[in-house]
């Protein structure tokens, strides 16, 4: 059961396998019952994401540090390109503290939130019910 039902999908992009696994586990077990999308890189991630132009409501949570396309690269691409039909909130979610990285985030429109790995329960409920809130807003 989707206990955030604004939001009916997560995509998950970054590099590290186990982190993957790690944030599917901490997503399940703040209650989000929907889908989670995995990609282990920017471009793949990149082309699904313009292709679907957002057709669900939708919480993209993406690394920065990747081999190819970095992160900021795709939130870049998405900020011009992307045109969602349904909501759609975009964290950075990285293990970088680092301010020139927060700053470089927070000039890129698109992203909208700074969020240093690892996600646990606790911050996943939080960045849904953002989400969430977000959407109902948006709906209103």
């Amino acid at each position: 059961m989707n206990t955030h039902p604004a939001v009916q999908r997560i995509v998950l992009i970054d590099d590290s396998e186990n982190d993957n696994f790690f944030h599917e586990i901490a997503l399940r077990k703040a209650g989000f019952g929907g889908d989670i999308l995995i990609f282990e890189s920017g471009e793949s991630a990149l082309e699904f994401l313009l292709q679907d132009q957002i057709a669900l409501p939708t919480v993209v949570l993406l690394d920065i540090n990747m081999p190819g396309m970095n992160g900021f690269d795709v939130a870049r691409v998405l900020n011009e390109q992307l045109h969602p039909l349904a909501p759609l909130q975009l964290h950075m979610l990285t293990s970088s503290a680092w301010s020139v990285d927060k700053a470089t985030a927070n000039a890129i429109g698109i992203i909208q939130n700074y969020v240093v790995k690892p996600l646990t329960p606790d911050m996943a409920t939080g960045l849904l019910a953002q989400a969430s809130n977000a959407s109902c807003s948006q709906r209103a």
